[in-house]
């Protein structure tokens, strides 16, 4: 039986000095129907001290002039990416980051952005035998009822563009152009898990992933990424201003990176999975990480705030879901606390026990390990234990200081081949 999943394509588009003028009228439509938006939203806030919801300021702004610039769905789009910002918003403030602020208006001095438009099914027409996209105006923007942008595009060779449920028009301005992303519902075929194995997943800042398999380790450290923040931020600060064309750039190609970075690794460790018969990861849950058991925030100081901010843990989570779905792998959550806390060897519980340097020793048992393999362990037993109670002869009585927790293999990334590979394999380069 074949399951139905969702993925996202990004394709060029091969005639772009054609239809790079409608694009950008399109572009700066949405960003006038969020600037609309946006201040409706804030007027209501102020007269009644609520946020409108999506479907509300839809209602109120249906008759409005700039609605009718995008085809209808886009337009209703925009309006809910609003409602989503502020969602995000207030979320943030309920979990004490006092630093975050309402969305704003999408303007840069006179000049409006080139705002991502999202045309629903109602919205285009794919002509798959010739690779282009139709894509409908709004009615200010038609001269004639057929007038539509015709995108001719070139995707991934590898990629399935087949059964369109979304096109969005994207403006990369590290390269100054559009660009088409193209979600599609694909077929997958079951596929048997390839082993009856459990693996447990640490996420970090200092190790982006620490994974135990019960009885080896592996760490991936973040060191690559810390390069890319260091030497972005110090470039952009030699820039006329953070909205610098030069600055808009260099954030662009610094999250083009970020993203490479996490799809390469999320799909080396499931690959590292299928090849030892795991069928089954047990990742973390981070979305508590700010609160201690008392409901209190935690302050992992400003430095430490900010990381906690820019790391994409839910977005990671989801690459490995997704990915460990076509080879037979499921990838669920767990409540990580206490995880880095406990001693994997005898249970203990003891936060004093992880000293510097990413090393835990255990008072209780003597267990010596790397700190995060210590929680990745934890995390892989909590999800095994739920499936099936231990018994006195389970591998959970073993002794864990044996080498394997304490010295894991390390896998750095390798910016000259793009890949992660064991530490001695790879060649430093300059970012």
């Amino acid at each position: 039986m074949a399951n139905q999943v969702t993925r996202t394509y990004v394709a060029t588009i091969r005639n772009h000095q054609q239809v790079c003028e409608e694009l950008d009228s399109l572009g700066f439509a949405a960003s006038k129907l969020w600037n609309v938006a946006r201040w409706t939203a804030d007027r209501i806030w102020h007269e009644t001290g609520r946020i409108p919801g999506h479907a509300e300021l839809s209602a109120y702004l249906k008759k409005h002039e700039r609605y009718a610039d995008l085809n209808a769905k886009s337009s209703q789009r925009v309006i809910q990416e609003l409602a989503e910002a502020f969602r995000a918003w207030y979320t943030k403030r309920q979990n004490g980051d006092e630093t975050a602020n309402p969305p704003g208006y999408r303007k840069r001095g006179d000049e409006h952005p080139r705002s991502t438009v999202t045309f629903k099914q109602s919205g285009f027409k794919h002509d798959s035998k010739h690779s282009r996209v139709r894509l409908s105006k709004g009615r200010n923007f038609k001269e004639h009822r057929s007038d539509f942008t015709l995108c001719e595009y070139e995707a991934d060779p590898e990629a399935r563009i087949e059964n369109i449920q979304q096109v969005r028009a994207v403006w990369n301005s590290g390269r100054e152009e559009w660009e088409l992303h193209l979600v599609c519902r694909v077929e997958l075929e079951d596929v048997d898990p390839p082993g009856e194995r459990t693996a447990g997943i640490d996420l970090g800042i200092n190790n982006v992933a620490a994974i135990s398999f019960g009885d080896e380790a592996i760490l991936y450290p973040g060191g690559a990424l810390k390069e890319d923040e260091y030497y972005f931020g110090k470039e952009r600060a030699k820039c006329d201003g953070p909205n610098s064309h030069e600055a808009r750039r260099l954030n662009q190609k610094w999250a083009n990176r970020r993203t490479h970075f996490l799809h390469t690794l999320s799909k080396t460790i499931i690959d590292e999975c299928e090849r030892r018969n795991v069928g089954t990861v047990a990742v973390g849950d981070l979305s508590g990480i700010r609160e201690e058991e008392s409901g209190e925030v935690t302050d992992w100081g400003s430095k430490g705030n900010q990381s906690l901010h820019r790391w994409a843990f839910d977005r990671f989570i989801t690459m490995l879901e997704y990915k460990g779905e076509e080879r037979g792998i499921t990838v669920e959550t767990v409540d990580e606390r206490n995880t880095s806390k406990t001693c994997a060897g005898c249970g203990r519980v003891d936060a004093s026990q992880r000293v510097e340097r990413g090393l835990y020793v255990c008072d209780e048992c003597g267990t010596v390990a790397n700190a995060d393999v210590n929680g990745a362990e934890n995390v892989r037993r909590k999800l095994e234990t739920a499936k099936v109670p231990p018994s006195p002869t389970d591998s959970s009585s073993v002794d864990r200081s044996n080498g394997w927790m304490a010295q894991p293999a390390v896998h750095l990334f390798d910016r000259e081949s793009g890949r992660v590979r064991p530490r001695e394999q790879v060649v430093d380069c300059e970012p």
